[in-house]
């Protein structure tokens, strides 16, 4: 039955506890990055990053190495766009699961960034293309969300998206557009 469960949010390898037979590893890429516009049809938010799920028989496998995914960073620049979100990967020498970054919002009009696409696993799900001018909202992914534009009084701010979400658009004087979430890899473990 299920026994443990272990969360990587950095780089790293995982070993295989004692006992442990089966895991289920989930795979989720980083969010790309919106951008800082300086015109109504130029708000475009960043792509989710994509997520992959396996079963897997680690009876003979003692460790796997884990990448994770940052994701994309926002750009103060006017009109500059920030980064695509990174890979997340689990690979332990038969199985390869990858959650693709999602692509940073470009700077021009109405191309918001592309969801990452996944491989490898029982499941694999591209992330949500990032949304644009009327709806600027990151795009999301299967274990987050993306960032939303934010309103004050003189502002228009591009908030930040959540475990794989891409970031939103930022407007003309306001700051940076939104980071993509991270990516995260999860891993179940059973007796």
């Amino acid at each position: 039955g299920l026994t443990s469960v272990q969360t990587f949010t950095s780089s790293g390898t995982w070993t295989r506890p004692s006992g442990i037979t089966k895991v289920i590893v989930e795979v989720q890429g980083g969010g790309g990055a919106g951008i800082r516009a300086s015109g109504t049809t130029k708000q475009n938010c960043g792509g989710g990053g994509g997520y992959s799920r396996k079963l897997i028989d680690v009876s003979s496998i003692s460790t796997a190495t884990v990448t994770i995914g940052a994701g994309g960073a926002g750009t103060s620049t006017l009109d500059g766009m920030g980064d695509d979100g990174g890979n997340s990967i689990w690979s332990d020498g038969t199985n390869t699961l990858t959650g693709s970054g999602g692509a940073k919002a470009t700077s021009t009009d109405y191309t918001p960034g592309v969801g990452g696409t996944a491989s490898g696993g029982d499941l694999n799900i591209s992330g949500g293309y990032g949304g644009l001018t009327t709806s600027p909202i990151g795009g999301g992914s299967f274990l987050g969300y993306g960032g939303q534009r934010q309103h004050d009084a003189a502002h228009v701010v591009g908030c930040d998206g959540v475990l794989g979400g891409g970031g939103a658009t930022a407007r003309n004087d306001c700051g940076r557009g939104g980071n993509g979430g991270d990516g995260i890899v999860i891993v179940t473990e059973y007796k």
